[in-house]
């Protein structure tokens, strides 16, 4: 008699049930997957647009401060100044 090889046989098949069990695994981890995968784009076009949103506000609160020492120049010191009811 001689020897079997066997490296030349293909590996044994799982058990339909393990094989069932490792088809439903891989069903379940691609469909939270693209869940996933779905949640971090929605993510970034918030994230895309909160920092367009912080932008506008940024260049607001520059021209609203830029108008601010504007009018404290042009007004001088408020501080030395008499109130109006004396």
């Amino acid at each position: 008699m001689s020897p079997v090889d066997d490296r030349s046989a293909s590996p044994p098949s799982p058990p339909a049930s393990e094989a069932q069990a490792l088809q439903a695994r891989l069903v379940s981890i691609e469909t939270k997957l693209a869940f996933a995968e779905d949640t971090v784009e929605a993510l970034n076009r918030t994230v895309f647009r909160q920092q367009q949103q912080l932008d506008l506000l940024q260049e607001a609160m520059r021209q609203l401060n830029g108008q601010l020492q504007a009018a404290r120049s042009a007004s001088g010191d408020p501080r030395h100044e008499v109130p109006p009811h004396y």
